[in-house]
């Protein structure tokens, strides 16, 4: 090969490696800029997003106080590489004024970070301190308390941040309204929120609307100050809160009414004594109260025995208010004829020198059955028996139903059935089967079951049941069902939770006549001290022994039911008191009439006080 060839080739060579470098230079140069083209920069995002938080519904009284309502808490938090150390002390003094958290508390939560980063100051900030706390931020980025740390693509600047963290449930007027009210646990949601759910009372059977709630939206594109400049594509939605409680109870009726209770319950050495009042012919509850409350918001261990809402949950034994009920059913089925005498049964012995014959004894197969009132006469009238509680006098009457009647009628009054009040866990108490009451049907004998449930025992029923079967007498027959809410509103519109038909159970002639004899009782028989002039007022009275695994104890729960008129207004109440004093001084205090019927009169002066009745001097009472 000639030199000139090889001369040739090796300049050929030369020339493409050459080339080869060139183009190895210009790929990396084309490499590297699109790697930091693509490259995460951390460079702040076009778009914004932020969030606010919707909150569980409030528990409005009829008179327009929040009951029950939830706030905001924030969260405040720092990352301590961005906090410079000689403004430490700085810092923790003007965020410990800002914050009303004591000093040492924050400087003890800044000294127990194992390693620097994100340290959570607190939980539960309040809205107002949070306006605050967030004007310091923007101070303190200014007095550069905080500094810009360098990151890959450039530097970023983590000052105070304050965010929303959760809810909290408030009770404003603390036991005012429990167990009613209920209470709350708190939870947390998937995004790390504290968010709470009910437990008892409304706040249990309302739970869902309360919570039915939706956070608000904003989100759109950033402008160069980072605030969010909306457009056509931005997203805007309203925070909406959960569903608002309005209540048919005032605030200021039921206070009082509590007030009574707690003053009772001293006065009469009583376990508890729980009240109601019922508007006859709607059944809103405008007052349902206990003298055993508690805070919602500070529950002790004392408090347990008063969390349960024993107006629906106690079950007992009623006693001598189911007589004009049992009495009502005979007379509707026609049984009972005008001016009808029933022998009295208490012809042992003679008359005292007062004329006065010994207290009547029924023999009922083994059992002997009592009357607790001393007739004057061998026979009674159908207003004897109610005006001063005949048991004699009720058991004979009953005996006139077949066992079906009588049960099916005790069931249509709402024993053994739940009330269909707005809250929950509500008993249905117990009674005899049907087969039981239908025993000696066949052969025309007296039926004990028939005779003691009768007169309120062998059978158990709740505080409610007996006050909603008791609006009968006041709403020609109709018996209407207690609510607590009125209705509620969410998201802008109201709407009532329940359907509110009243249900006809007895004609009124024969309601009519049942509520004359009530009246009567009060004006004549046990119920005198409930009284008050100008006002119709009736009821029954009720003394039962509270019976333990079978047995019956030397406690008692005394209860007057009944309903209180004006001509306008028209209320059924009803009043229980467990286990008053039953020894010593004051022994009779487990009668109903020295007990349960001072309450009611109480309970009656508080709803004249407040304007819901207005006593008439002209109204006349019937009473023949």
């Amino acid at each position: 090969m000639s030199s000139n060839n090889t001369t040739k080739i090796n300049k050929t060579k030369k020339i493409v490696i050459l080339f080869l470098i060139i183009f190895l230079f210009l790929s990396i140069l084309v490499i590297s800029i699109f790697k930091t083209i693509s490259d995460y920069r951390r460079l702040p995002t076009l778009q914004s997003t932020k969030k606010e938080l919707s909150v569980r519904g409030d528990v409005v009284s009829a008179d327009n106080f929040k009951i029950a309502s939830s706030k905001k808490l924030y969260k405040a938090a720092i990352d301590t590489r961005h906090l410079s150390e000689d403004k430490i002390e700085l810092f923790l003094n003007l965020f410990s004024i800002y914050s009303d958290i004591p000093y040492q508390k924050l400087k003890n939560k800044l000294k127990k970070i194992k390693k620097p980063g994100n340290l959570v100051l607190s939980y539960n900030i309040d809205s107002r301190t949070a306006k605050n706390l967030k004007e310091l931020a923007f101070k303190l980025r200014k007095l550069k308390v905080f500094i810009p740390r360098k990151v890959k693509g450039g530097k970023i600047l983590r000052g105070l941040s304050i965010s929303e963290s959760g809810e909290k449930r408030l009770f404003s007027y603390e036991d005012t309204l429990t167990p009613v009210v209920g209470y709350i646990s708190k939870f947390e949601t998937k995004d790390g929120k504290t968010k709470v759910k009910g437990i008892k009372g409304l706040e249990k059977s309302y739970n869902k609307v309360l919570n039915e709630s939706k956070d608000g939206i904003l989100k759109g594109n950033r402008d160069v100050l980072s605030y969010i400049s909306f457009d056509k594509d931005s997203i805007i939605r309203k925070r909406v809160d959960g569903a608002t409680l309005n209540l048919n109870i005032p605030l200021k009726l039921q206070k009082n009414n509590e007030l009574t209770l707690d003053m009772y319950k001293e006065k009469l050495g009583a376990d508890e004594i729980i009240v109601s009042i019922m508007d006859s012919k709607t059944g809103k509850i405008l007052t349902l109260a206990s003298s055993n409350r508690f805070n919602p918001e500070k529950i002790k261990q004392s408090d347990i025995p008063s969390l349960n809402v024993n107006a629906i949950e106690y079950q007992f034994e009623p006693g001598s208010v189911i007589k004009p009920i049992s009495i009502a059913l005979v007379m509707d089925k026609n049984r009972i004829k005008k001016d009808e005498l029933l022998f009295a049964y208490n012809t042992k012995g003679k008359a005292n020198k007062k004329g006065e014959y010994p207290k009547g004894q029924y023999k009922l197969g083994r059992y002997t059955i009592k009357d607790d009132h001393q007739f004057k006469k061998h026979y009674l009238t159908l207003d004897d028996i109610v005006i001063f509680s005949s048991n004699i006098g009720t058991l004979q009457l009953a005996q006139r139903l077949s066992g079906p009647e009588f049960y099916e009628g005790l069931k249509r009054f709402g024993f053994t059935r739940k009330t269909g009040i707005d809250l929950p866990y509500e008993k249905k108490g117990v009674m005899p089967k049907v087969w039981q009451f239908a025993a000696g049907d066949k052969e025309k004998k007296d039926n004990v079951f028939k005779a003691t449930v009768s007169y309120g025992q062998g059978m158990t029923s709740t505080f409610m049941q007996v006050l909603k079967s008791y609006t009968v007498f006041n709403n020609n027959g109709y018996m209407t069902t207690p609510k607590i809410v009125s209705n509620l509103i969410h998201d802008g519109n109201n709407y009532k939770p329940y359907d509110d038909k009243a249900e006809k159970i007895i004609s009124s002639k024969t309601a009519n006549e049942i509520k004359r004899l009530l009246v009567k009782t009060v004006d004549q028989g046990t119920g005198k001290a409930a009284r008050i002039e100008g006002l119709e007022v009736g009821g029954k009275t009720g003394t039962a022994q509270i019976a333990r695994r079978g047995k019956y104890l030397k406690k008692y729960i005394s209860s007057f039911f009944g309903f209180v008129n004006d001509g306008e207004n028209s209320y059924t109440i009803g009043v229980t008191v467990i286990n008053p004093i039953s020894t010593g001084k004051y022994w009779y205090y487990h009668y109903a009439s020295w007990s349960a019927v001072p309450v009611f009169k109480e309970i009656t002066k508080n709803l004249i006080k407040l304007n819901y009745l207005t006593p008439k001097k002209d109204i006349i009472q019937e009473l023949n």
